[in-house]
C-alpha cells in the first residue's frame, strides 16, 4: 500500500527590536554571555513585566502581509515547565487568544527546469502568536553554562496547518516566509544566530486518506537545508516502518544534520501538560481598527506579487526576476535603475550577470557597492546610442565599479567612444576581406557565421572602437559588391 507524507511546520522567528519583549533589555546577538540580562529576564523577585508594543506591530504586520485575521483582543498566558533555559521556570506566551489566525504562505514549487516559473501554491496557517525567546545552552567538557542573552527576546511563533506533502514543499515554504519577513523588516531571519528555528510535525498515511497519522516531531533543524533533509529522513524511516506493519510512536526526534539520522528525545507532550494559565501580571490587549490601519499603510509589496508584476511591467524574464527577487535592495536597485534608462531588460541583463559577478568576487554588500542607479543607466544608454561596444561597456563596468566614477567620464578619459567614422571603417573592412579570403567565400557559400571573423578582425584593428552594426553593413556591402 501507498503511503503518503504529511507535514505542518512551527517557525519561531525573532523578531527585530531594539529592546526585549517585556523589559527595555537590549536584544542582540554576539555580546559577550549574560550581558543583555536586567532584573526582568533574570526573573529576581518582585519584578513585573511591560508589554514591548514595537513587538506586537510587527507581528500584527505579519499578520497583516500573510492574510490572516487580526484578534480585536489577544491575551498573555503562563507557559510553565522548569528547564534551565528559562529563568521564571515559566514562558510568558498565547495560548487560546492568539494575535492573529488562518492566512496562507504563496510558495513556489521548482519548475521542469531552473529557468522555467514554478508551481504556485497558499499553504494555509493555523495561527502566530508572540511569546519570549529563552537562553541558550552551551554544551563542552561535560558541563553546560547557560546565557541569558536570547532569553526575554520577542519571539512570533508561525504555525502551519499539515498541509505540506514533501520535504521540497517544506523547503519552499521557509524560502517563502523568510524573504516575506525580510521584506516587512520584520526579522533578519539569520539561522545560523537562531533567529529563525523550526520545528517539523512529520506523520504518514495511506495515499487518499483523510485521518492524519501518529505524528512525530522533529527538533534541532537549524538550517533550511537541514529541514528539508530532516524531513525526506523521517518520511523514509516512517514509511518503512508502517509498510512492516510496524506501529509509529508520538515522540519528539533529535536530527543531527551532520550524520543525516535522528533518535528520540521524549515522548511529546501534550498542551495541558504546559498547565497554561492567563499571566496576572498583563492586561489584554485590545487591536483596534485604527491600530491595524496604521500598520496596513506601511506594509510593503510581496516578493511574488513584486515578480509578477516585473513580468508586466518590465518583460523581465524568469531567470532575470529569480536573481532580483531575493533581495529587496537589488529590486529597488533594479527599478530605479530601469526608470533612468528606460531599458529594463537590458538593465536586468547586466544586474544578473556583471554586477553580482562583481559584488560576489569583491565580497561586498550592495550598499557598499560604488555603482549607483544613474550610473547603470548611463552606461545602458551609452551602448543603446553606439556610444560604445557591448564588449567596451564591460570594461567600463569594471571601472565604475572599481572606482565609482561616471561611465561618460570613463569613456571620454580612456578615448573609448567608437568610431564611425566611414573612410576608416571602409578602410579596416576592406583589410578584413583581403585577409579572411576562406571566411570570404564561405559566406558567400550561405555560411552566415563565417563573417564573424571579418568582423572580429576590424575590432581588433579599431580596438574595439568600429561600431559593430556599421562594420556588418559594410562587411556585407562589399562582400556582395
Amino acid at each position: 500500500m501507498p503511503y503518503e507524507p504529511v507535514i505542518g511546520l512551527e517557525v519561531h522567528v525573532q523578531v527585530k527590536t531594539r529592546s526585549k519583549m517585556f523589559t527595555r533589555a537590549a536584544a542582540g546577538y554576539g555580546e559577550p554571555p549574560n550581558t543583555l540580562t536586567d532584573p526582568v529576564v533574570l526573573a529576581l523577585p518582585g519584578v513585573l513585566p511591560v508589554m514591548n508594543k514595537a513587538a506586537l506591530d510587527r507581528v500584527i504586520k505579519v499578520g497583516l502581509m500573510l492574510g490572516c485575521e487580526i484578534a480585536p483582543v489577544c491575551k498573555w498566558d503562563r507557559k510553565n515547565y522548569f528547564y534551565p533555559d528559562s529563568p521564571k521556570n515559566y514562558q510568558i506566551s498565547q495560548y487560546d487568544q492568539p494575535i492573529c489566525t488562518g492566512g496562507a504562505v504563496e510558495i513556489e514549487l521548482p519548475g521542469p527546469a531552473r529557468n522555467l516559473l514554478g508551481e504556485h501554491r497558499r499553504i494555509p496557517l493555523t495561527r502566530i502568536h508572540l511569546e519570549e525567546d529563552v537562553g541558550k545552552l552551551n554544551h563542552a567538557g561535560g558541563e553546560s553554562l547557560v546565557d541569558y542573552n536570547r532569553a526575554g527576546t520577542p519571539l512570533m511563533e508561525i504555525v502551519s496547518e499539515p498541509a505540506l506533502h514533501s520535504a521540497e514543499e517544506a523547503f519552499a515554504f521557509l524560502t517563502a516566509l523568510r524573504l516575506i519577513m525580510i521584506y516587512g523588516g520584520v526579522s533578519d531571519c539569520d539561522m545560523e544566530k537562531g533567529q529563525m528555528r523550526c520545528d517539523a510535525n512529520v506523520s504518514v498515511r495511506p495515499v487518499g486518506g483523510q485521518k492524519l497519522g501518529t505524528k512525530v516531531e522533529l527538533k534541532n533543524l537549524n538550517s533550511i537545508s537541514f529541514v528539508r533533509a530532516g524531513i525526506a529522513h523521517e518520511i523514509k524511516r516512517q514509511t518503512a516502518i508502517v509498510e512492516a506493519g510496524g506501529a509509529m510512536v508520538q515522540e519528539t526526534r533529535d536530527y543531527d544534520g551532520q550524520t543525516g539520522t535522528s533518535q528520540s528525545l521524549r515522548s511529546k507532550e501534550m498542551a495541558h501538560d504546559y498547565r497554561y494559565f492567563p499571566d496576572p501580571d498583563l492586561m489584554p490587549v485590545k487591536v483596534d481598527a485604527a491600530w491595524k490601519a496604521g500598520i496596513r499603510a506601511e506594509l510593503p509589496e510581496l516578493p511574488f506579487d513584486k515578480q509578477r508584476r516585473f513580468f508586466a511591467e518590465y518583460q523581465l524574464p524568469y531567470t532575470i526576476t529569480s536573481v532580483l527577487l531575493p533581495d529587496r535592495g537589488l529590486c529597488d536597485f533594479f527599478e530605479e535603475a530601469a526608470k533612468l534608462s528606460g531599458r529594463p531588460q537590458a538593465v536586468g541583463n547586466w544586474i544578473a550577470n556583471d554586477l553580482l559577478r562583481e559584488l560576489g568576487g569583491a565580497r561586498i554588500a550592495l550598499a557598499a557597492c560604488q555603482v549607483r542607479p544613474a550610473h547603470l543607466a548611463g552606461l545602458v544608454k551609452l551602448v543603446e546610442t553606439g556610444v560604445i561596444s557591448g564588449n567596451l561597456a564591460k570594461e567600463v563596468f569594471v571601472g565604475m565599479f572599481q572606482s565609482g566614477e561616471a561611465p561618460e567620464s570613463i569613456v571620454a578619459r580612456q578615448g573609448l567612444r567608437q568610431t564611425t567614422d566611414a573612410g576608416e571603417l571602409d578602410q579596416w573592412c576592406a583589410e578584413a576581406i583581403a585577409a579572411n579570403p576562406k571566411s570570404v567565400a564561405d559566406f558567400k557559400g550561405g555560411k552566415e557565421n563565417a563573417i564573424n571573423a571579418m568582423k572580429g578582425f576590424v575590432m581588433k584593428q579599431s580596438k574595439g572602437k568600429a561600431n559593430p552594426k556599421l562594420v556588418d553593413e559594410i562587411l556585407r556591402r562589399k562582400i556582395a559588391g
